[in-house]
């Protein structure tokens, strides 16, 4: 009897399985994809309703050979399953392989490509799904086989084909207009450069204004005896908010507020609930581990993945915050176990999810045990801090509410300077925790002051006037957790194109992060920004973005097929590309002259930017072909030698910091040397929970 075949997409997901399943099973990987559009021409057929042409590549035809030996060995053709990942893009992987499989153990296939998935004697092909990697949950999708759903290989299909025509009929234009043949553009990474950029003229555009801000240092003196100082802010003069916009007007309230009568007005207490966030998502995982770590959105998908591959997690591509009953017992169970009763709320902590299409299927990202060997069998130090901050957050959103007590303080300030009677509103705030609930696993550093006991029409004296300066400040500059928050917002991408669309803008060097790890665009970035704003600007924008997300989502659900997609964005779409071919505009991107003189035909050297980065050239090129490299110093020393760290870059394009005296001396370093990014989970939890959280 022939071995039952279950095919995945990674080795790792592979031996996952393997210790689940007995002998009875043999288990392969796919490593991906098996079939996809061409490397080197378009492969779709715009004419024929844009129909595309899959192939095997080179890479993956031992793998296919491999697979159909497996499936069809001496002519006996066993039970084959396909258990590749819960989403669009694991439903497509699935389709191929079968696709692939069924052609060769059937013959030829039908024209519409469609592999006959069945249970029959004669192909026994089936599908299974499964969102987290253990015994119980493979055992029941084993019970529940399905055929391939095609609506989630159309909205896969629909994806690939509308990125490879705008990949492959901008990307070629933009390299005739820059001469530069290694840029790209595409839906989401084009309008992902937008938002950075227009972001950066706005910090430009910025102009502060300066602004006072005024506090008072007050003591009680209540006849109890209950003294204790605090500090109140200025909210009202009169019945008017402060508007103190320099030091003269500062002054002039400072003169009034120094013989003024100080006197509390009201004491209001109140005890407010605090309920606890809801279990990650991809995008909340990866601005977490972001903040926490300073790690990429990439290497969090990375260690993520070989967390769920390892069956550590669930599966960790999701937009849903919905948990399992089987989760939620098991949240909850630990918690009272560990915690108390107390800790565990009436009933389960639910949450809405905030995605517009959200796959309700899926679970949020949580732990698939919580057993003390789920930490033994440790995978390294990077997958037991992201494991271990997933399973806090999962516990802590099953967690009761943390109670705090509120004390707002309201103070009247009453000036007789003559000719007019004024009257001042200052205001306190404070609060203590009555019950730390959720935030026993999430503590904070106490922010806001404990105030002293006071009541209605405590007289008080003004121990000193406390003004304050400020301006006002330009919106923040983007960086990873910031612009995935705004990508998830706006409806551009979904949690498996986050990290993808990051990494790509930052190698084709559109963007760069600068040391506060924020991303600044660059000249390139901003002059092909510009060009196909100006072109097209109805496809290159938020609106028709997300608008594509949504009829992806449509596709996915049946309600629209994919090709009537791609035909309504492909007339407008080829009509301004031909004008756009015929005109001789070029994108001009400014070069800074760095002072020098080119020593082979004196003309004046510049910076320009090349595929692996910044280099001097002659400003007199092509006829001038004088180059050199670009040497970007910071200051810092090299820890080893005392020489300059310099910036540079690996062949793919990545920065890292390196020792001037290389190769005598061989340091290097991703991160900038003396700068701590890879702090640890409970150090900033204790500092900056806040940030941590949400």
């Amino acid at each position: 009897m022939s071995k039952t075949v279950i095919i995945v997409e990674s080795p790792t997901k592979a031996r996952t399985l393997s210790r689940f399943l007995g002998n009875n099973y043999a288990i392969e990987a796919s490593m991906g994809h098996i079939r996809d559009l061409p490397e080197k021409k378009l492969g779709v057929d715009i004419e024929k309703n844009f129909h595309p042409t899959y192939e095997i590549s080179k890479k993956k035809k031992d793998v296919v050979a491999r697979l159909r030996k497996l499936v069809a060995p001496n002519g006996e053709v066993p039970q084959v399953i396909l258990a590749t990942d819960p989403d669009r893009e694991g439903e497509a992987i699935a389709w191929h392989v079968a696709w692939v499989l069924g052609k060769w153990v059937n013959g030829k296939m039908g024209k519409k490509e469609k592999p006959p998935i069945t249970r029959s004697p004669n192909h026994p092909i089936t599908r299974i799904v499964f969102h987290q990697i253990t015994k119980a949950a493979i055992e029941e999708s084993m019970k529940h086989p399905r055929t391939i759903d095609m609506h989630l290989v159309d909205a896969q299909q629909g994806r690939r084909v509308l990125d490879r025509l705008m990949g492959y009929k901008l990307s070629p234009l933009l390299w005739t207009k820059t001469g530069k043949n290694w840029l790209s553009a595409g839906r989401v990474q084009s309008v992902a450069v937008r938002i950075i950029v227009e972001r950066e003229r706005e910090i430009q555009a910025f102009v502060a204004e300066e602004y006072w801000i005024i506090s008072a240092q007050l003591k009680s003196k209540n006849e109890k005896g209950k003294t204790g100082d605090f500090i109140a802010e200025l909210v009202k003069i009169g019945d008017n908010k402060p508007e103190v916009k320099n030091k003269e007007q500062a002054d002039v309230i400072l003169a009034e507020l120094e013989k003024a009568n100080y006197q509390v007005l009201s004491v209001k207490i109140s005890q407010q609930s605090r309920h606890p966030y809801g279990p990650f998502i991809t995008s909340t995982l990866q601005r977490t581990a972001a903040t926490v770590f300073g790690w990429s959105a990439r290497k969090t998908m990375t260690v993520a993945q070989n967390l769920y591959e390892e069956g550590k997690i669930t599966y960790h591509r999701t937009d849903s915050v919905h948990l399992s009953p089987e989760g939620l017992a098991m949240g909850r169970e630990y918690i009272k176990k560990e915690f108390g009763a107390k800790y565990v709320p009436e009933k389960p902590n639910v949450y809405k999810t905030s995605a517009k299409v959200a796959q309700e299927a899926h679970e949020a990202i949580r732990p698939t045990a919580l057993a003390k060997i789920q930490m033994e069998n440790s995978l390294g130090r990077d997958h037991d801090k992201l494991l271990d901050l997933i399973t806090r957050r999962f516990l802590a959103s099953q967690m009761s509410d943390q109670v705090v007590e509120r004390t707002t303080v309201e103070v009247t300030a009453t000036s007789n300077r003559q000719p007019v009677t004024r009257h001042y509103l200052f205001r306190a705030s404070g609060e203590r925790e009555v019950f730390d609930g959720w935030r026993r696993l999430f503590p904070i550093k106490q922010e806001t002051p404990v105030l002293p006991q006071l009541t209605d029409g405590d007289p008080l004296d003004l121990l000193t006037l406390l003004p304050e300066q400020k301006f006002t400040q330009p919106p923040a500059r983007y960086n990873e957790a910031s612009l995935i928050k705004a990508l998830e917002e706006q409806g551009i991408g979904r949690p498996s194109t986050y990290a993808p669309t990051i990494h790509t803008i930052q190698l084709r060097q559109y963007v760069e992060k600068n040391e506060s790890r924020a991303f600044i665009p660059t000249d390139l970035g901003t002059a092909v920004n510009d060009f196909l704003v100006k072109r097209f600007g109805d496809i290159v924008n938020v609106s028709f973005t997300a608008k594509m997300e949504d009829e992806l989502d449509d596709i996915a659900n049946g309600k629209v097929s994919w090709q009537s997609v791609i035909a309504d964005f492909w007339g407008p779409f080829e009509k301004e590309l031909t004008k756009t071919r015929q005109t001789v505009e070029k994108i001009e991107i400014p070069q800074k002259e760095t002072g020098e003189k080119c020593p082979e035909c004196g003309s004046p050297l510049v910076e320009r930017t090349g595929k692996f980065g910044k280099f001097i050239a002659c400003s007199g090129f092509p006829k001038c072909t004088f180059t050199k490299p670009l040497v970007q110093t910071i200051d810092v020393k090299c820890p080893n030698c005392g020489g300059d760290i310099v910036i540079k870059r690996t062949k793919r394009g990545r920065k890292f910091f390196g020792c001037s005296n290389y190769p005598n001396c061989t340091f290097a370093s991703w991160n900038k040397p003396g700068e701590k990014v890879d702090r640890s989970t409970d150090q900033k939890i204790n500092t900056s929970n806040n940030q941590i959280i949400n």
